[in-house]
C-alpha cells in the first residue's frame, strides 16, 4: 500500500488524491450575484447538507491550486451574503460542466450555459430554472482555511425557501430519487450518475468555450438538441471554418447522398448521434453545412 503524509507531495497530487478518493460528491450549482448586480453560476462538489434546524448547507470555493486565486462566487457571497444551491441532475450535466469555465468578471454564465435565471422568491441570486430543487440561502459565515493554493472557503449557508419540482414529487409530495436523477462529481473528469454510475466529462479548464449565447440561433433555439447537446457544443473555443465544413460534407455525402437539402431538422437527429459519441468536431461541421 502506497502512504504518504501531505507534506511530503504537492498540493495538485493531494487535491487530486482527496477528490478522487472521497467520491462520488454531490454537486452544489451555486448562483450569486455581486455588488453591482451581475449574476455569476458556478459548481462545486465540496459540499453538502449539515443540519435540518436549522437548515444549513456548506460548499467551499477552495483558492486555486496552480495560482492561488479565488473566485468569483467568493467576492460575491463576501460581498452580500446571499446564493442559491441549485442541484444538479443529469439533464443539466453538460451545462453545468460549461458553466465551470473561467470566463472572465462580470460575464454571464446563465447564457454561456444556456441555462434560465429564474427570479428567486427572497434573495436576490437568480434560481436555475432547468434544476428540478432549487434552495434559496443567506450565508450566515464564512471561514477560511488557509491563504494558499487550495485552502478551501467554507461558506455557511442556511437555506430560507426551497422549490422542488413537481415532476419529482409523488402525490405525498416525498422526493422520488429515480426521478431526481442526481449527478455527483469524482476524480478527474469523471462524474457519477445516481443510477447509472460513472461517466466523463472533458473539463474545460485551459479552453474558453464559446458558449451557448454565440451559437447561430437555429442551433440554439433548436426543437432536437438537447441541453447537454448545446452544452457539449458551447465548449468548443471556435467553429470550424467552411474549407473543414465543406471536406467533411464532401467525406459523408456517399453516408448522407441529400445532405446538402436536408432540413435543420433532419441535421439536428445526425448531430445528436454524433454528440452522443463525443463527436463534438463533426456535428459542428454538419450544422453549420
Amino acid at each position: 500500500m502506497a502512504s504518504f503524509k501531505p507534506k511530503d507531495i504537492s498540493t495538485g497530487r493531494l487535491h487530486s488524491y482527496l477528490l478522487s478518493a472521497v467520491a462520488p460528491r454531490p454537486i452544489a450549482f451555486a448562483s450569486t450575484m455581486d455588488a453591482d448586480g451581475k449574476p455569476n453560476l458556478s459548481p462545486y462538489s465540496f459540499f453538502n447538507v449539515f443540519s435540518a434546524n436549522p437548515p444549513i448547507m456548506i460548499f467551499s470555493p477552495a483558492r486555486r491550486v496552480r495560482n492561488n486565486t479565488i473566485k468569483h462566487t467568493l467576492e460575491n457571497v463576501e460581498a452580500t451574503k446571499e446564493v442559491v444551491i441549485n442541484v444538479v441532475n443529469y439533464d443539466i450535466v453538460q451545462q453545468m460542466s460549461l458553466s465551470s469555465t473561467e470566463y472572465a468578471k462580470g460575464v454571464n454564465e446563465f447564457d454561456k450555459a444556456g441555462l434560465t435565471m429564474l427570479a428567486s422568491d427572497i434573495v436576490k441570486p437568480f434560481r436555475v430554472a432547468e434544476s428540478p430543487v432549487q434552495f434559496e440561502c443567506k450565508v450566515n459565515e464564512i471561514v477560511h482555511l488557509g491563504t494558499e493554493g487550495g485552502a478551501g472557503n467554507l461558506v455557511i449557508c442556511e437555506v430560507v425557501k426551497l422549490h422542488i419540482s413537481d415532476e419529482v414529487l409523488d402525490d405525498q409530495d416525498v422526493i422520488i430519487q429515480e426521478r431526481l436523477d442526481l449527478v455527483a462529481r469524482a476524480g478527474g473528469s469523471y462524474y457519477n450518475r445516481a443510477r447509472k454510475g460513472f461517466f466523463e466529462i472533458p473539463k474545460p479548464i485551459s479552453t474558453l468555450g464559446i458558449g451557448v449565447d454565440a451559437m447561430p440561433p437555429a442551433i440554439k433555439n433548436s426543437m432536437i438538441l438537447t441541453g447537454n447537446d448545446l452544452g457539449m457544443l458551447g465548449n468548443v473555443e471556435a467553429l470550424p471554418k467552411q474549407v473543414e465544413i465543406d471536406e467533411f460534407i464532401t467525406n459523408v455525402s456517399e453516408r448522407y447522398p441529400n445532405i446538402k437539402n436536408m432540413s435543420h431538422r433532419e441535421k439536428h437527429k445526425i448531430a445528436r448521434n454524433y454528440l452522443s459519441y463525443g463527436d463534438v468536431e463533426s456535428a459542428w461541421k454538419l450544422l453549420l453545412s
